[in-house]
């Protein structure tokens, strides 16, 4: 029987174990640009330099799965960062566990981000990838590019299971 996940909000704090939480509020800000610009400053921990690494910037438009969501994977990148921005004003859901040698349903957190809200996941920290909430939904992703292998997929075993996350 699969594991429930229990959804939490998103804030700064819950996350920090797993990465930063992308957005204005709680920032640092400073006025630019002869005043007619705030700057949220300093965001998130974006490291893509490991062996040489460069920024990439792409934009990545997500799906909606079929409800329940089962989590029957998480993948994490060893060598960089990889940060989430939304560009459309709407809720998605992300799941994380800490970086260990493997994963499984056990040792996963839920979280429902808010419009606004975007995630930048440590190196080595274990995620799914994108649950969306609505069709097309766009998302700014900076992530690292160069030599190495920077994706690692885990899927659980049939002896792990899975993990459900069901929407009210």
């Amino acid at each position: 029987m699969p594991r429930s996940l229990a959804l939490q909000p998103l804030t700064r704090d819950a996350f920090a174990p797993f990465g930063d939480v992308i957005e204005a509020a709680g920032a640092e800000t400073m006025t630019i640009n002869e005043g007619t610009t705030i700057r949220f400053h300093d965001l998130a921990a974006v490291d893509t330099s490991t062996d040489g690494g460069r920024p990439l910037i792409n934009i990545f438009r997500g799906q909606p799965r079929p409800q329940p969501i089962e989590i029957r994977m998480m993948e994490h990148h060893p060598l960089g960062s990889q940060a989430f921005m939304p560009l459309i004003a709407s809720d998605y859901l992300v799941v994380v566990a800490a970086p260990a040698a493997r994963v499984g349903p056990d040792d996963l957190a839920a979280f429902r981000a808010g419009a606004g809200q975007g995630v930048n996941y440590h190196a080595g920290v274990w995620h799914h990838p994108l649950l969306v909430l609505r069709p097309d939904h766009d998302f700014l992703v900076i992530d690292r590019g160069g030599s190495g292998d920077n994706l690692v997929e885990h899927w659980f075993t049939d002896d792990q299971g899975s993990a459900v996350i069901v929407l009210d």
